[in-house]
This record gives C-alpha cells, sequence and structure tokens, in this order.
C-alpha cells in the first residue's frame, strides 16, 4: 500500500470513531434519561453489539457506498481523502457546537462536492446517488411515523396496566438497545467500509469492489471505540431537550429506531443514525401529546441536517481544489 492510500485509510477510520461518539447519544440517550441504566453501563453494552453487527448482518450498504455512487475508474485517493477531510471537518464543527448532525449526510456530501471537483459530473453515478438520497431523507419521516404508531399501540394495549408496567419497559430496553446498537453498528460502519474498499480499488490493492474481512473488523472496532467514549454533549441534547423521558418513551423510541435502520441495512441503503433517532423519539413524544414535545429543538436539528450536505461538500471541494492547485 502507498503512502497515500494508508493515510485515506487512517482517515477512514478517523471518520468512523467520530461517527461512533457522536451517534452514541443516538444509541444510550434515551436509556441513560429514563435511568434504564448507567452511563457507563449504557455505552459498554452499545460498543459490543455495535462491533458485532456487521458480522452479523452482511455488508450491503457498504456496497451502495462503494460501488453504486461514484466511478472508481475515475478518481484518485486525493479525491476520497477530500471527500474524508470535509466530512470530518463539519462533524468536529457540529459536535462542538452540540449539535445532532448527520454523519451519513456529511460523508455524501463529502464524496459529491471532492468528486465534482476532482473528477467531474461524469464521475457520479446519479442511479445510485438518488438512492442514497431518498433513503436519507425519507428516514425521519418514517422514524416519526413508526414511533407515533408503536407508542400508540403501546398506550393502547397497557391501558388498564398499573404504574408497575414501567419496570416493564425499563428491563425491556436491554432488548431494545441492543437492537439498536447492532442495527446502527450494521448501517453506520459499513459507510467507512466502503470508502476504504473503494479507495482499495482505486490504489489497485483490490482488482474488483469486495469488503475483506480485515476492513470489516477495524471499521467495527474503530465505531466500537468512538461509542464507548461517547458524546455527553449530545447525550444532554437528544436526553432532555425534547420532553422529559421516560421508560415508556425510551422503549418506543429504541424499538422503532432499530426496526427502521435495519430494514434498511438490509435493503442496501444508508440512513442516519442521528435522524432516525431524533424523529422516533418526537413521534414517540407526540403520540402522547403534540405539545409535549418541544418544537424548537426539533427545528434547530432539522437545520442542521439540511445545511450537512452542501456545507461537508463546499469543504471537501475547498480542500480537493487546494490539494490539486496549491499543495505540491
Amino acid at each position: 500500500m502507498s503512502q497515500e492510500l494508508l493515510l485515506v485509510i487512517a482517515l477512514a477510520l478517523i471518520f468512523d470513531l467520530l461517527n461512533g461518539m457522536r451517534d452514541a447519544s443516538n444509541i444510550v440517550a434515551t436509556m441513560i434519561s429514563s435511568r434504564a441504566f448507567g452511563p457507563r453501563t449504557a455505552l459498554g453494552l452499545a460498543a459490543v453489539a455495535e462491533f458485532l453487527g456487521p458480522f452479523l448482518f452482511g455488508v450491503t450498504v457498504a456496497k451502495t457506498i462503494g460501488d453504486e455512487i461514484v466511478q472508481s475508474n475515475v478518481l484518485t485517493l486525493s479525491v476520497i481523502l477530500s471527500a474524508l477531510v470535509g466530512a470530518i471537518l463539519w462533524n468536529l464543527i457540529t459536535w462542538y457546537f452540540g449539535i445532532p448532525g448527520s454523519s451519513s449526510h456529511a460523508l455524501i456530501g463529502g464524496m459529491v462536492g471532492a468528486v465534482l471537483i476532482g473528477a467531474g459530473l461524469e464521475a457520479i453515478k446519479f442511479a445510485g446517488l438518488y438512492k442514497v438520497l431518498i433513503a436519507l431523507f425519507a428516514s425521519p419521516l418514517i422514524g416519526f411515523l413508526i414511533g407515533f404508531a408503536v407508542t400508540r399501540l403501546i398506550y393502547f394495549l397497557v391501558r388498564n396496566a398499573t404504574p408497575r408496567i414501567n419496570s416493564l419497559f425499563k428491563n425491556g430496553q436491554l432488548v431494545t438497545a441492543v437492537a439498536i446498537a447492532f442495527s446502527h453498528g450494521t448501517n453506520d460502519a459499513q459507510k467507512t467500509m466502503g470508502i476504504i474498499a473503494l479507495s482499495l480499488v482505486i490504489g489497485n490493492v483490490l482488482p474488483v469492489f469486495q469488503v475483506p474481512t480485515w476492513v470489516i473488523a477495524v471499521s467495527a472496532a474503530a465505531i466500537a471505540i468512538g461509542t464507548s467514549l461517547g458524546g455527553w454533549r449530545l447525550i444532554r441534547t437528544l436526553g432532555g431537550k425534547f420532553y422529559k423521558i421516560r421508560p415508556l418513551h425510551s422503549f418506543s423510541t429504541q424499538l422503532s429506531s432499530a426496526g427502521v435502520i435495519l430494514a434498511a441495512s438490509f435493503l442496501g441503503v444508508p440512513v442516519s443514525t442521528s435522524q432516525v433517532v431524533s424523529s422516533a423519539i418526537i413521534g414517540v413524544g407526540s403520540a402522547e401529546r403534540v405539545s409535549k414535545v418541544r418544537w424548537s429543538v426539533a427545528e434547530e436539528i432539522m437545520t442542521a441536517w439540511l445545511i450537512t450536505i452542501p456545507a461537508s461538500g463546499l469543504l471537501s471541494a475547498g480542500t480537493c481544489w487546494l490539494l490539486a492547485n496549491i499543495v505540491p
């Protein structure tokens, strides 16, 4: 492997690590806020499940990211490097300010921005790009609707229950939390796998696109380590700023989110865990009472979602231009 390829792989794993740190909040925030588990226990449980996820559920999302969005035969490693730099920079900016942005959006925006500058419009496979964009923008609405429907169903089923039913939802989060961690590791870690495998093809290490076992292992490990480190600023945003999270809310959110993300993973489409979980939290709260949700916080997050793709795209495009015109 060339030094440039090793640098690209290192940046991809850094992106993966940051993704895990950011999305730790999506996995454990409601669990911690509902007092089902302590922070360290919740993060440790999520990290182990995330590492195992890609080994259990396959790598179809990695193929979409690495083989269905861009033409590998016309790309250079500097283009992939630029895409990762833009995505990482935007993730750091949103992470610093405690905004639940989307690493998935940042990566797609970074790829498009860098490829447009480094290889031109013809290097983009629009059928694959449209597939990804539709999934990214439809998944929040689906997360909201599923969260709303699941919560209404649960309220109907337990309408005559005593307050002791809360212990069922509290203990049940052991299953739903593992499920959402599996789904996150399955979907999000595969995005890094796709980038690394694409880089191996561009760097002439692989003759055709495939995901080696070592790529699965290091990508899963990076996102698991990131999750174990946690993202406390974002945990506060997701866990408390929408409304007071109770065990039923947390159980419903995790069950709904895990279902949506796992379904997307089986279909081979990347989705944003932060979008799905945040919208599910809103759907769950709305099912109880629309006025219960602090919609101003939801509006701030939606604004961050809308600007992520163009912002990361501009950062990546600028990086690619600098590498081509200034850096010797």
